[in-house]
């Protein structure tokens, strides 16, 4: 019970501002898949920061932007803000007559009965694993006529992914344990997870293995006993309050101070506006970052 009560909070928490491996790619194509030119009349509103900068990248023109504490792209600036990824404003997205509305299949769940009972066809992203977002990125270029800014997009994802594996091919892989934080509790993120996904693709190996799910309930003697390399975490949600429960927590709760990461000052706080929880564009940012806490000094 106290798995699925924590499940529940993180589901809460985890979209906010930012936008587990529930959808398959061809269950968002349906949204991206409407033709292969831009119309002349197309009214796009985006309802999650990560959807909002992957049309800002496409040089797509937007009537709707989410609502949020992280600073959206200048492109948009003036254009009508429409509320919450999770609890967008209905009404007031009706009332600026979008031809397309955009979510992500995480938020499918929670609002997809809503933008039904309001009459909206909304369609929903997949941006749960890097290479879904890279398809999403494809998809919407050939949609809206933006096929070369969504091949240098993803070119450059790419190019940069083959990089990092150049270089840490022969290197002593690191373990990891990856901790997703939400106010009140946190969970252990497992290489179904996006950010399990990047630190697996950075040369990690993440200590919770034969999952089929994205995040667990934290099991702290477990979680000893497999004694990473390296602790990373992730704070989501509300960053500040997260890393203040994170630091109590390794402070007050013995255990801790027996992992080595602890004891070899190998534990890193991830910048939420680099690690999100599902795919966005500063993943190139993010990798590096990686590469620097996985492999420090070079080594």
């Amino acid at each position: 019970m106290r798995k699925y009560l924590l499940m529940m909070l993180v589901g809460m928490f985890i979209i906010s501002g930012c936008s587990s491996y529930e959808a398959k790619s061809n269950e968002s194509n349906g949204g991206t898949n409407k033709g292969s030119e831009q119309q002349q009349d197309s009214r796009i509103i985006s309802t999650t920061v990560a959807a909002t900068e992957i049309f800002d990248a496409l040089e797509l023109d937007l009537v709707g932007v989410p609502t949020s504490y992280k600073k959206l792209p200048k492109r948009y600036e003036g254009v009508q803000e429409i509320g919450n990824p999770m609890s967008p404003d209905m009404e007031l997205i009706k009332s600026l007559k979008p031809t397309e509305v955009y979510s992500v299949t995480t938020l499918k769940t929670d609002l997809g009965e809503m933008f039904k009972k309001v009459k909206i066809d909304a369609s929903f992203l997949n941006l749960q694993s890097l290479e879904s977002m890279l398809d999403e990125i494809t998809r919407l270029g050939e949609t809206y006529n933006r096929e070369e800014q969504a091949k240098t997009i993803v070119t450059d994802i790419r190019n940069r992914l083959a990089e990092i594996e150049a270089e840490t091919k022969g290197e002593k892989a690191p373990t990891v344990l990856i901790l997703l934080g939400v106010p009140g509790s946190y969970l252990v993120a497992t290489e179904h997870s996006y950010i399990g996904d990047l630190v697996k693709r950075a040369g990690g190996v993440n200590i919770v293995q034969g999952e089929d799910v994205e995040y667990l309930a934290s099991n702290t003697e477990y979680l000893q006993q497999a004694n990473p390399d390296i602790i990373l975490r992730a704070a989501h949600g509300m960053p500040e309050e997260v890393i203040k429960m994170f630091d109590e927590e390794f402070k007050t709760n013995d255990i801790w101070k027996h992992f080595n990461a602890v004891k070899n000052g190998r534990v890193y706080d991830l910048e939420e506006r680099l690690f999100g929880t599902t795919g966005n564009l500063a993943v190139v940012e993010a990798m590096d970052e990686l590469m620097n806490m996985l492999y420090p000094n070079g080594e």
